[in-house]
């Protein structure tokens, strides 16, 4: 196999945080295709979502850019149409480029991006034409499954079993099709596969048996620091708010939570473990660039705050793992920051592709493993009066919220947990002027101002919840979601 360039497997999840892998030092869950990776390749330790939210995440990975050069700022911003992918740099080099699950592209939900084939499963129900994995479950005989992916709205954090077999799970299928891509790859090409699950995003929602992989009273408590609301953003009480989550909280509940979250991550472990072993006994394994990683991650009860949007650890940090004899060395694990801008290079190195056209952000992994000095990476979440930056040196984590504005300082050295805020402790001025300069400079020389107004912040109106405890709730199986239930005699209204 000298000279032959790798193939490409990127694993791709939804909103596993970076603490879900056992060999990475989580002594509850069950991981042991994870903990092969970090046995056989590189376990990056501090990755960094550019943006803590599915859409404007996976612009980023696609782009290779952050969110304030590729424009897509969140889940309502739109990808744009004409910038080119990391699939068509792939496709360019040579490469059979396959897709298979969630990727969420807007607006478009069908668009190719690049990808040679691509097969479909969003989580949201839309028309079954649109959609191949609604079309496999229906030919299977479970059209009357309106929640493929579990019940949402006001059940979105509410744990529950799956209502298909595990045969029919979206896990299970993705699986499935990316075993049946490769079999059926034209093999005179090396390929670039990316698997992409919609787990362990909510609802939690694992298939039997596996929901009873973890008990709920064996599961820890979420960690929930003194004065943690201090480090709240209206973001996370927005959260709280529409994900149905600021009315009292249960610790039984956080328990199964937990553990129906845990068993999600599991059940991807254990069948990215089949795509592995496919590869191993074709003799393909160690010529293929392995890459599991995710968008982002999930509170799941820390600081008494669930979903993303945050650049807390808990929500922001996610797993990056890499395999590749030759390229990453075994069993490392390389502390120096890194993001997800820097797949895209990643893959285009390993596929000697040119970049030169992109203008790329991020950096090959393979460059860092031995990289001593200091790295900034960035991140950014909306914009205007929502707008939400940080900045990260492997030490020092700053993050400045237009929505409340206000400084957040964390301390890894001191703090590696994220128990306190220093930006306003006196004695850690200079720190945090250091970092804010650094966030304001980096964005002013890339010519993006806006909150920025010369050397400081913009100041605007703070943002507040409304009054009414049911404002904005979240409603995604009713109306454009679901047809309206039309049972005899009853109604949904």
């Amino acid at each position: 196999m000298a000279g032959k360039r790798p193939n490409i497997l990127f694993v791709l999840t939804d909103q596993q945080r970076a603490d879900t892998i056992g060999a990475g030092g989580n002594p509850y869950i069950h991981t042991p295709v994870m903990d092969r990776l970090c046995t056989e390749g590189v376990n990056f330790t501090r990755v960094y979502t550019p943006s803590p939210v599915c859409v404007s995440a996976r612009a980023a990975i696609i782009s290779g850019q952050y969110p304030h050069r590729n424009g897509c700022f969140d889940n309502g911003f739109p990808m744009a149409e004409d910038r080119p992918s990391m699939m068509d740099l792939l496709s360019a080099s040579g490469y059979q480029t396959m897709g298979v699950g969630k990727m969420h592209f807007l607006p478009d939900s069908k668009s190719l991006r690049g990808f040679e084939r691509r097969l479909t499963q969003e989580e949201l129900r839309r028309r079954v034409a649109d959609d191949d994995y609604l079309q496999f479950v229906h030919q299977e005989g479970f059209e009357h499954v309106h929640d493929v992916m579990g019940a949402r709205g006001e059940m979105y954090y509410i744990p529950q079993v799956s209502q298909l077999p595990e045969r029919l799970h979206a896990t299970n299928w993705v699986a499935e099709q990316s075993l049946a891509s490769l079999k059926g790859r034209d093999r005179s090409r090396p390929f670039f596969l990316w698997s992409s699950f919609i787990h362990p995003h909510p609802p939690f929602s694992p298939p039997t048996p596996w929901n009873k992989l973890y008990r709920g009273p064996l599961m820890p408590l979420p960690k929930r620091p003194d004065d943690m609301e201090d480090l709240w953003t209206y973001h996370n009480r927005h959260q709280n708010r529409y994900k149905y989550r600021d009315a009292g909280l249960d610790d039984n509940l956080l328990r199964v939570m937990r553990a129906y979250y845990w068993a999600c991550v599991s059940y991807i472990d254990y069948n990215v473990g089949r795509i592995l072993d496919a590869l191993e006994a074709e003799g393909e394994l160690d010529n293929t660039l392995v890459v599991w990683s995710s968008d982002h991650g999930e509170f799941l009860g820390d600081y008494n705050c669930f979903g993303k949007r945050s650049f807390l650890d808990a929500a922001a940090r996610v797993p990056l793992l890499a395999r590749l004899p030759g390229r990453f060395p075994a069993g490392v694990q390389v502390d120096t920051p890194a993001s997800l801008v820097d797949l895209m290079p990643t893959f285009a190195c390993a596929a000697e592709a040119d970049t030169n056209a992109f203008d790329l952000d991020g950096l090959d992994l393979a460059e860092i493993v031995d990289r001593q000095e200091t790295r900034m990476i960035y991140g950014m979440f909306q914009t205007g009066n929502k707008g939400m930056f940080m900045v990260y040196n492997g030490r020092h984590k700053y993050i400045y919220s237009a929505a409340d504005q206000k400084e957040y300082l964390l301390d890894h050295r001191f703090d590696p947990e994220e128990t306190r805020n220093r930006a306003y402790n006196p004695m850690c001025t200079a720190e945090t002027s250091a970092m804010r300069d650094s966030l304001i400079n980096y964005f002013q020389n890339e010519g993006y101002t806006d909150p920025l107004d010369g050397d400081a912040w913009k100041g605007y109106e703070k943002l507040e919840l409304p009054e009414s405890p049911d404002a904005g709730l979240l409603i995604q199986d009713a109306g454009w979601s679901v047809p309206k239930y039309q049972i005899e005699g009853y109604s949904n209204r």
